[in-house]
């Protein structure tokens, strides 16, 4: 199983936090063994600092990861803490791979995710590890259908 180890950062709100571990047990259930770097309530801090959090905490973190794993839920969409932690990892080149919460079906996703996503699927064990192996850079719905086309707005010189 040592072949198929990640280390992800799961990127989510705190009101979440009960949510990790079915993600992680359905990435186990389809044969990917993760080690999380993500801050949650059972690695509490007792930092204040905003900018003390972001260098010192969680941009290591996020450094140490090969994905940064979004938990996309209701909540995710206003959350600064996710979107900042998006964008850092957009700036250190990690892959990027959202993952719509299990029965989300009419959720949005933060504007970083749907700048920056590499892959956006739903809750099915090996579509989210296809997705952190790099073999999915598709955006799903949370039912697991494909979006409707975006418009891609096109100008003349």
């Amino acid at each position: 199983m040592a072949e198929n180890r990640k280390h992800v950062f799961i990127s989510h709100i705190h009101e979440d936090d009960q949510r990790l571990a079915p993600l992680r047990s359905l990435l186990q259930r389809a044969g990917m063994e993760i080690r999380d770097g993500s801050i949650h309530s059972g690695k509490p801090n007792e930092a204040k600092s905003v900018d003390y959090i972001k260098s010192s905490i969680l941009r290591p973190q996020i450094e140490w990861a090969s994905v940064l794993v979004v938990l996309i839920s209701p909540g995710t969409k206003d959350s600064d803490w996710v979107t900042w932690e998006i964008e850092c990892a957009e700036r250190l080149g990690k892959r990027i791979v959202g993952v719509w919460d299990h029965g989300e079906a009419q959720t949005d996703m933060p504007a970083a995710l749907e700048r920056y996503a590499d892959a956006v699927v739903g809750w099915q064990g090996e579509r989210v590890r296809d997705a952190i192996e790099g073999k999915i850079n598709d955006r799903e719905n949370p039912d697991g259908g494909l979006p409707p086309p975006r418009a891609t707005p096109r100008y003349t010189c």
